[in-house]
């Protein structure tokens, strides 16, 4: 059922059907929100069951709202990266960064607000990169919500469990500490 890793021995799961993912003998119900721990627990059985299904599902709306914006997908993501490139090289404490800002504080001040004005400038590239990432994430989750367990879900689940395989996404809950239980 499960192909091995080749170095760190994290196992892939299989693709589940379309059939049981949210075709024919798919069940869908409102998950009872007054009972936060049961509806948890559908969550991380879900996401742990349907994972190669949740990555792919992944990838097909990240690149669908990547084609519909292509351009500001790029911008955004560029943006981001050179934010984040600049507040890490700001924040460290280089030596080079310090004695700039002290002989060229007009300098040091005009590039700040540069890259202040390209942000806000550029607000509509970022919120569109922001949709792409959250969308999927958005799509996960109501989907590993309203998706009722079925037996063969439960059954490999608890198999899976007693053999303390890793996955990739028994990996991710673990280093989140949602599901200390798993290995």
């Amino acid at each position: 059922m499960f192909k091995p890793a080749k170095d760190n021995g994290i196992k892939f799961p299989p693709f589940r059907t379309m059939d049981d993912f949210v075709l024919g003998s798919a069940r869908f119900q409102m998950p009872n929100f007054k009972d936060i721990d049961k509806w948890g627990y559908r969550v991380k059985n879900n996401l742990l069951y349907y994972q190669s299904n949740y990555f792919i599902m992944s990838f097909l709306i990240f690149a669908a709202i990547t084609a519909v914006r292509p351009v500001k997908m790029v911008c955004g993501l560029a943006i981001i990266s050179i934010f984040i490139l600049i507040l890490w090289y700001i924040t460290n404490e280089n030596s080079r960064m310090i004695r700039f800002k002290q002989n060229n504080p007009i300098v040091a001040t005009l590039l700040i607000l540069g890259g202040i004005y390209l942000v806000i400038n550029k607000f509509d590239c970022m919120v569109m990169l922001f949709i792409g990432i959250i969308s999927p994430i958005l799509a996960i989750l109501i989907h590993s919500s309203i998706r009722l367990r079925s037996i063969k879900n439960k059954l490999v689940n608890q198999a899976e469990n007693c053999k303390l395989m890793q996955t990739p996404m028994g990996f991710f809950l673990k280093e989140l500490e949602l599901c200390t239980d798993l290995f």
